[in-house]
């Protein structure tokens, strides 16, 4: 039998031609559905839509095509949020994994290659008992682009813009009986840009910082994934990723500013994984939609291992300030070990390591049941030698789930499920989910709700950090008295699916208790045993931070989105997000509860686009692309609030070569942000966009795809040639 490409459950990517194209979607469930009779509401981001976007990164994209999202870039990586909530809530799937990578809770989307994405699905809120404690915002499934033909692929794409902003891809796959192989390399940089000279550091205001608004950086990466299929119902895989980024930051100089110009940032990332799958046979029924699309029950193993790694990289001598494990006294009542670094050298600051194993099963049963059960492992590991007491802290965290769905009714689908998580440290919760989904016609309504439960992070319990200003030090405290948080998603949804107009309409709201945040204490407030090497006096110009559990906190909105196929070649699309947040947070200068908006919440965003794309001669087809994304002001507790702006892009797209031809070429030029919006506040004041202004890139990419398309496990004949059209 011919090599097929190994996938994963949540890794589907079949796209179906009626009069308007119809994703087959998976991350809700686990299953395959058509996105129109998705039971849990799903937006997608298709390839279509990627291709004429052109973005360089997922944060561009995912600002660009949706109204949900909301980003603040930084050094440490990109400080998300969806609908309200940030990083620690948002679970981000590369083909149904969990990324790995935090570093101050935040996210290095550049592990993504925005060249590599076939597809992306968001489904909100903790809807699905599948995922895990992290997805109490919601999860975003990113499914990369797999070659399932026998034979081989070569792929280029070389991305050129403004600032020295290089974006280079590379794939070479094939696939010979039953071995597959693809080897895939991505490299990013960027020389950086400045917004304003000023800057507000150490009670000063400068007038000629140095810091630039996004620093200079560079990142490469390279993966391999091999397959094998030693029957016709048995497929295994083995794959592995390195990666490196450097932030090249500023030099101090002469200028009276924080220690932030004697070291550059490094980090360095590494996974492997191996697994399989083994089909037990054909289950009951068809996709519903989808006559041609049979299901087979089946078993999956996966074991994955990821490490993440952050160090300064010493550009000029630093005297860093430590405490020797054990110690009992520091800086707080002023007791200082301070080494020396120099330049050259590297010190490492945290090192996350993580293992998990997870085994599942889909059984297709009779009635129109499917169901869906799995048990997880997951061991966390930090080794952080001058950031937690000990320099090293572990946890792990188990889990059993189940989800069946009920799709006997032509006009009802009903999918509820139960997962048990156990904790070390925490002990056992038991979370429910349901959703239903009532279908007329070409109506959908939708009505959803679930419970999650989050443990607290190994750094929340753990990590301490020491920062010094000038006369001021800062201390942010892990604490081993937290609580895990809990949540209540409410949502209902109305969809209309037309042959030419797509309207779906979502209100929904997010209930937390115990949400965790880092807020200033005082040193009384610390509980003994808890971090002691900051216990002291509380003299001197010292604040403390601590991780504490708020009484609660609440997001809610309404998200709409519109598409309208005006003709065969013009698709206009408008998304708008309504949002608004509300926490209990303890004031310790007013010594109690006060309720405030959640830091970056934006009321409103929204975002549109005109997609054009037509083809001449067979030979030449042309795409054009305009597109607009805007928010309201963004509030923060400190630092002022972010400014409102709207930006406005153009895309263009030249694709040569003929239809079915081995060689294909395309051509891509833009502008971003076409009217030249700046945001010129104070560093580090800047939280609204931190955009340069007018910006231009153009990209070649040349494909040599030598090969025929082969069957695949739940792929029917006529949607393997309508990709093949695609």
């Amino acid at each position: 039998m011919a090599m097929m490409v190994i996938s994963h459950t949540l890794m589907a990517q079949t796209i179906l031609r009626t009069d308007t194209i119809q994703e087959v979607v998976v991350t809700g469930t686990g299953t395959q559905h058509l996105l129109k009779n998705a039971p849990v509401q799903t937006e997608v981001i298709s390839r279509k839509m990627l291709d004429s976007f052109g973005g360089k990164s997922i944060e561009e994209i995912l600002s660009g095509l949706t109204a949900s999202f909301a980003f603040a870039e930084g050094d440490m990586g990109a400080q998300m949020q969806l609908n309200g909530l940030g990083n620690n809530y948002i679970l981000i799937l590369i083909d149904g994994k969990r990324i790995h990578g935090d570093v101050g809770g935040e996210n290095d989307l550049g592990l993504i290659d925005p060249h590599d994405i076939e597809r992306i699905e968001i489904v909100k809120g903790a809807q699905s008992a599948l995922y895990g404690s992290d997805a109490m915002a919601g999860v975003i499934n990113i499914i990369t682009k797999k070659h399932t033909e026998k034979g081989f692929l070569l792929d280029n794409t070389t991305r050129y813009g403004s600032h020295n902003d290089l974006r280079q891809h590379n794939t070479f796959a094939f696939n010979l009986r039953k071995v597959g192989s693809q080897t895939k390399f991505q490299m990013q940089r960027n020389d950086g840009w400045q917004n304003t000279a000023r800057e507000f550091a150490e009670g000063t205001i400068l007038t000629d910082s140095k810091n630039k608004t996004v620093n200079e950086f560079r990142n490469w990466q390279l993966a391999e994934r091999l397959t094998y299929q030693p029957s016709k119902n048995l497929e295994m895989y083995a794959e592995g990723s390195y990666y490196i980024k450097h932030i090249c930051r500023p030099r101090k100089g002469n200028h009276p500013s924080c220690d932030v110009y004697t070291y550059d940032l490094r980090y360095n990332n590494a996974s492997a994984s191996m697994g399989g799958k083994l089909y037990l046979g054909n289950g009951n029924g068809k996709v519903k939609g989808d006559s041609n699309t049979s299901r087979k029950n089946y078993l999956a193993l996966d074991v994955d291992w990821n490490k993440h790694a952050y160090f300064y990289d010493y550009t000029e001598k630093t005297y860093e300030n430590v405490l020797l494990k054990g110690e009992k006294y520091g800086p707080l009542n002023g007791t200082w070990y301070s080494v020396p670094m120099m330049p050259g050298q590297s010190k490492l600051q945290s090192d996350q390591q993580r293992v998990m194993t997870q085994l599942k099963g889909i059984f297709y049963l009779p009635y129109e049941n499917t169901l869906h059960a799995g048990a997880e492992y997951r061991y966390d590991y930090l080794n952080a030698p001058d950031r937690t007491e000990t320099g090293t802290a572990d946890d792990w965290t188990t889990a059993l789930y189940v989800q069946d769905e009920f799709d006997k009714l032509k006009w009802l689908n009903v999918t509820a499920g139960l997962r048990l998580v156990g904790n070390r440290n925490f002990g056992v919760r038991l979370t429910p989910k349901v959703s239903a989904m009532f279908s007329a016609g070409d109506f959908r309504f939708r009505l959803g709700w679930s419970q999650g439960f989050k443990t607290p992070t190994v750094k929340e319990l753990h990590y301490r950090y020491l920062h010094v200003m000038g006369s001021s030090t800062f201390f942010n405290i892990g604490n081993r008295n937290l609580n895990p948080q809990t949540s209540n998603y409410y949502s209902a949804n109305v969809e209309y699916r037309g042959r030419k107009v797509t309207a779906s309409v979502t209100g929904y709201l997010n209930r937390l208790d115990n949400m965790i945040a880092l807020t200033n204490v005082s040193v009384g407030e610390i509980p003994a045993g808890i971090t002691t090497a900051y216990l002291g006096d509380g003299s001197g110009s010292v604040q403390a931070r601590m991780y504490k559990n708020m009484d609660d906190a609440q997001t809610y909105g309404v998200d709409v989105t519109l598409s309208y196929k005006v003709i065969k070649d013009l698709t206009l699309t408008a998304a708008y997000s309504y949002l608004d947040t509300e926490a209990n947070l303890y004031d310790v200068s007013k010594n109690k509860m006060i309720n405030v908006v959640i830091d970056g919440t934006a009321h409103h965003k929204w975002s549109a686009s005109a997609m054009y794309t037509h083809t001449f001669c067979s030979r030449y087809k042309f795409g054009v692309n305009l597109s607009t994304r805007g928010s309201s002001k963004r509030f923060y507790q400190n630092n002022g609030d972010g400014k409102k702006y709207q930006i406005w892009r153009i895309n263009t797209t030249h694709d040569l070569g003929k239809t079915g031809k081995k060689l294909a070429y395309r051509l891509e030029l833009g502008v971003d942000n076409i009217f030249n919006y700046v945001d010129r506040t104070m560093h580090p004041y800047h939280l609204g966009n931190n955009t340069s202004g007018t910006t231009v890139h153009g990209t070649f990419a040349i494909k040599f795809n030598y090969g025929k398309r082969v069957n695949q496990h739940n792929l029917s004949t006529k949607q393997q040639t309508n990709n093949e059209e695609d």
